[in-house]
């Protein structure tokens, strides 16, 4: 009896407004993290929690941060406005979705508690006006954060209470070692402190002994990913990079993959490489990536959740590869310099209902590979990982499944069965789209999408916000191919289908056009409106059937 009270909000002393909150979410029983998180939270403990991406991580400490914060202003005596909580991320879009989350959970107590975000460097004018009004909580990554505490448009010695390092694992990588021992000596000497990650590495443990006092270790007995019941991965072979290619084609086109998916790449440049490549065959998608301005990256991501298209391909490996400390990560592989350094798209960001998520480029790490993979199957929804492997990259592959699976446990990356030569009629279609696909189109391409920022890079920050529903007219996966596409190639004539398929797959097919006259009775049935301007015209009648 005690185990299933445990499980309740409503048994964890929450304000009645917290409670609320969280049923309009639809969070009927706290997650594990959840669970054992926040009561030590609000007995005043410093946590070290490590959860599963999707977890749940992000309420499991706002939730105690809100109720510390209600509880002495009710309570307590009357105390001046100043900011009690930070919270330090280290990407612009986690920044955004934590202060979301935020305020979703502070939407019947706003007049309470209220909330800042100062991650995004072009707004500084706009957050000192902010700051001056003392927020209780400050989201923001370490780099902002110490800009505005050196100007003095936030200042946090005799106010901090709370200290939120989320995402823990990805400070140092990003090259905030020196932020944030910076921004520590701007803090008091005293105050509660939580760190989130979803991996305990060496920089944890750095951060460990710079931020907590006697910390209780949350170590959640969990795997990594969702059981197999839940979250299927598999490998496939390609022999060739021809192949892998191929394989994508066949998947997208036929329609073998359903619902929303994901494409992983190493580099931005093989990025528009494929997006140019599935341009060819009518396959709309978008790229994401650090050179898009914060607010078009977070567009990108609300029209994708909003259903508008169904394929994202995201950059992540300037990221998440090799780790440089201490410096800056502000430049990628060849092709890749203008990346965005405090962006993010593998870790954290929440997109909604992923059915598949494609490694077409091999993740460069393990913990590359888990954080990919943690985009679908969230909140006991279903999903699948695909993982391509050339015959090289395979012992590399190897290592990480060692990683996941653990010693004298089954492997977790099952083969893929999939008859190449099923799809072998397809292979001129993608030779031809391949060869079309040239640097110089690439080029072009890249430079495209820049200059349509920029021209709409004033109404994203005026008339949209005012307009929210011409944000519709916006999309992202327009074609940017700078040649001409051939036309052909869109439709898949039911021959090229393998006999094996041809039961599974349903392509698209042109609709009839209707006769004249049975066309002009549907529109006048569907809109009678319609009949008034035909009035008093002459209709010749129908031949009457013989």
């Amino acid at each position: 009896m005690e185990d299933q009270e445990a499980l309740g909000f409503e048994h964890m002393g929450l304000d009645p407004r917290l409670l609320q909150a969280v049923t309009d979410l639809g969070w009927s029983r706290p997650t594990l993290i959840q669970e054992k998180a926040i009561p030590l939270a609000l007995e005043g403990k410093d946590l070290l929690a490590r959860a599963r991406t999707g977890s749940g991580k992000t309420a499991a400490y706002a939730i105690p941060m809100l109720q510390s914060l209600l509880h002495k202003k009710a309570t307590g005596p009357v105390m001046e406005q100043a900011v009690r909580g930070l919270v330090l991320v280290p990407t612009k879009e986690l920044a955004r979705q934590a202060q979301a989350m935020i305020q979703q959970l502070a939407a019947y107590c706003a007049r309470d508690v209220r909330v800042a975000n100062v991650s995004a460097a072009e707004d500084s004018a706009s957050q000192r006006a902010v700051l001056m009004e003392k927020p209780d909580v400050v989201v923001g990554t370490p780099s902002r954060v110490l800009s505005h505490l050196q100007q003095n448009s936030l200042k946090l010695r005799d106010s901090l209470e709370l200290l939120v390092v989320d995402e823990a694992d990805l400070l140092f990588s990003f090259g905030f070692e020196d932020e944030l021992k910076s921004l520590l000596c701007h803090l008091p000497r005293i105050y509660q402190a939580f760190l989130m990650s979803a991996t305990f590495n060496d920089d944890v443990q750095t951060l460990k002994e710079l931020v907590l006092h006697n910390p209780v270790t949350l170590k959640l007995q969990e795997s990594q990913l969702p059981g197999p019941d839940q979250l299927q991965q598999f490998q496939v072979v390609c022999e060739t990079e021809e192949d892998k290619f191929l394989l994508l084609y066949a998947l997208l086109k036929l329609s073998l993959i359903r619902g929303k998916a994901l494409l992983f790449v190493n580099t931005l440049e093989r990025g528009y490489r494929l997006r140019l490549f599935l341009e060819q065959f009518s396959i709309p998608s978008c790229v994401l990536n650090g050179e898009l301005p914060l607010r078009s990256r977070c567009h990108i991501i609300s029209q994708f959740n909003q259903g508008l298209y169904d394929c994202v391909i995201a950059t992540d490996a300037e990221i998440l590869g090799s780790q440089v400390k201490g410096k800056r990560r502000g430049r990628g592989s060849k092709g890749d310099k203008a990346s965005d350094p405090e962006s993010g798209v593998a870790r954290g960001i929440d997109f909604h209902h992923v059915s598949a998520v494609l490694n077409f480029d091999l993740p460069p790490t393990a913990e590359a590979y888990v954080h990919r993979a943690g985009r679908t199957a969230r909140a006991n929804n279903p999903g699948i990982v695909l993982t391509f492997v050339l015959p090289a990259e395979q012992p590399s592959l190897g290592k990480i499944e060692d990683l996941l699976s653990g010693e004298g446990e089954a492997p977790i990356l099952l083969p893929y069965q999939f008859q190449m030569e099923e799809i072998e009629n397809f292979r001129y279609r993608c030779r031809d789209a391949m060869r079309s696909v040239t640097k110089q189109a690439i080029r072009e391409a890249r430079l495209k999408e820049i200059k349509e920022e920029l021209l709409h890079s004033e109404k994203l920050k005026t008339y949209f916000e005012d307009n929210p529903r011409d944000l519709q007219l916006l999309r992202h996966d327009l074609p940017l191919h700078p040649a001409v596409v051939k036309p052909h190639l869109g439709h898949v004539p039911d021959y090229l289908v393998p006999a094996a398929l041809r039961g599974l797959v349903h392509p698209r097919k042109k609709r009839r056009k209707m006769p004249f006259s049975k066309k002009a009775k549907k529109v006048k049935a569907q809109n009678p409106l319609r009949d008034f301007k035909h009035r008093g015209k002459k209709t010749k009648p129908a031949a009457k059937p013989s």
